[in-house]
């Protein structure tokens, strides 16, 4: 989700909000049933049928050839080669690193080799991989200047849920034929859980094989449940039984997989029957090597909840949306129904952010007496957006699932910290912005998306290093530990993009002739998070 400069052909409408316009936005998305807003925002995001990256395959835009800055004189020059680019290949956005590629990825790559212990086969996951461009110039840039062994050992791994893009990732690498080896690309969510691990697969689970191997299953999950409570190890297991129960009933669904296999690259198609074999590697496996996860603008999709307060005292309530029938207007209308808080996930993240400290019992009462009074006075409602997303309860989303499956990895994050013109309101509201014919228009509610406009919300860095922590069982530990000081599990660095580009990467490579660097001018809303595991990790 590229930003500031790279909208120069930004043209935003303002208009007021209307609820009749909404009859032909969201409601196909919001059913019969109340649901969550990170519900409508994932499905307006992801869904196979009409979510954004599902349908639109040229969102991502990618480059021919990369931008030679040398060449150009300064500011304006660069920016009407950035309107010309938009122009010619009408797509929503052209990613930092495609923007600057190699340079961008060079960095990053620079950044993995510093940290990494070479010494074991270095391996990579990417989640969200855009066109692979990333990928491919990390893989150039080893290749380049690691040591042999270290590039002829490494594994590359894209996860990525869209399936145009994985074929085009899979292309994009490609081009350099060594290069196919050692990646492949996963088309899935990297929020399931259910996905990290050894697939073991057979064609029919309840053959003569199937029947011997059952058994031999649920002792695995026994076995597991030694390591881990029962209760976690029944939240761990409770999504998976619809999916089991699918595969007794042998219905012709099929999941998507794209993977190396002996015929090459390529991507497959799993029958849903094939599913019941994740039963026996669900729980307690994944990779517990060391290695890297790479997130560049990521963050700022992942689905978030939506807290409000009808005033400054009151306690947060979670947001529903309903769909409900207008009588002036031909047709259902979707709007906002505020509830107690009673969704897990909500609770923990509110819990880990500190929204609910301000209601805290030991909080002074003659403050606490003046604000009521201010609030019934002059009352202010609230709107706070909170990254759900990051967090697990008895869904599976990404930085726990992450820790949980990875509890070596190391981990590359970069995304915006703040966003300007953001006309939503509420803390970290997101913006919601679609692109057509070259032309960008800024929408101001978030329920004008239906498919067609992109969401994304400011990255809280330091928000998402408290969720990070806390994903890794530190701060539980903290908390319970009857040591007089817990370690850390997790060494953690924010850097503005100036500041770790000039660690690791060229800047050099990125300026114009006088003098001008998009890369370090125009991004100075963007950081990046890097966090690696302590010593003490075993």
């Amino acid at each position: 989700m590229t930003f500031s400069s790279l909208r120069a052909a930004k043209i935003v409408y303002k208009r007021h909000f209307r609820w009749h316009l909404h009859c032909f936005l969201s409601t196909d998305i919001v059913g019969d049933k109340p649901i969550l807003v990170r519900d409508f925002i994932r499905s307006a995001l992801y869904d196979p049928n009409h979510g954004y990256f599902s349908k639109m395959s040229g969102s991502v835009g990618q480059l021919e050839s990369s931008i030679r800055f040398n060449q150009l004189q300064g500011r304006v020059a660069y920016l009407q080669r950035l309107s010309n680019l938009y122009k010619q290949h009408d797509i929503s956005w052209f990613t930092p690193v495609e923007l600057f590629k190699p340079w961008y990825a060079f960095g990053i790559a620079e950044a993995i080799m510093r940290t990494a212990n070479l010494s074991i086969p270095l391996k990579i996951y990417e989640i969200g991989g855009g066109s692979g461009t990333c990928a491919k110039c990390i893989m150039d840039y080893m290749m380049l200047n690691a040591p042999a062994k270290v590039y002829n050992n490494m594994t590359y791994v894209s996860v990525e849920i869209s399936q145009s893009l994985a074929k085009k990732q899979l292309q994009t690498v490609g081009e350099v034929q060594s290069h196919l080896s050692k990646f492949r690309v996963e088309r899935r969510d990297a929020t399931d859980r259910s996905g990290w691990g050894k697939m073991v697969i057979f064609h029919d689970p309840f053959s003569s094989w199937g029947k011997f191997l059952l058994p031999f299953g649920i002792l695995s999950i026994f076995f597991a449940s030694k390591r881990i409570s029962l209760p976690e190890l029944y939240n761990h297991m409770s999504p998976m039984w619809p999916t089991l129960f699918l595969s007794c009933l042998k219905l012709d669904n099929h999941v998507d997989y794209a993977s190396k296999t002996t015929h090459g690259n390529q991507v497959q198609r799993i029958p849903h029957t094939e599913c019941l074999a994740h039963l026996f590697y669900y729980v307690g496996n994944g990779d517990h090597e060391p290695c890297w996860v790479i997130m560049l603008e990521v963050l700022d999709n992942l689905p978030h909840d939506l807290v409000y307060s009808p005033n400054q005292v009151s306690p947060w309530m979670e947001v529903w949306l309903e769909k409900v029938k207008d009588r002036f207007v031909m047709c259902s209308q979707v709007s906002e129904v505020y509830k107690p808080i009673q969704d897990s996930l909500i609770a923990q993240c509110v819990k880990i952010i500190g929204l609910d400290e301000d209601h805290a019992a030991g909080r002074n009462r003659l403050v606490s007496a003046a604000s009521y009074i201010l609030s019934r006075a002059f009352p202010k409602p609230r709107r706070s957006w909170i990254p759900t997303g990051c967090l697990v309860s008895l869904n599976f989303q990404l930085l726990e699932v992450l820790h949980s499956a990875l509890p070596k990895m190391s981990l590359i994050a970069s995304d915006f910290s703040y966003l300007p013109e953001v006309s939503i309101p509420g803390d970290r509201a997101p913006l919601v912005s679609t692109k057509k014919h070259g032309r960008t228009t800024d929408h101001g509610n978030y329920l004008d998306a239906k498919g067609d406009a992109d969401i994304f919300f400011p990255t809280d860095f330091w928000l998402l290093e408290r969720i990070d922590h806390y994903c890794s069982g530190w701060s539980n530990e903290q908390k319970t530990s009857s040591s007089l000081k817990s370690v850390k599990k997790r060494r953690t660095i924010i850097l503005d993009t100036a500041s770790f580009m000039d660690e690791f990467g060229l800047p050099s490579k990125t300026r114009t002739r006088d003098g001008y660097n998009p890369l370090l001018d125009d991004f100075k809303n963007t950081k990046f998070y890097l966090s690696v595991p302590t010593h003490n990790i075993t």
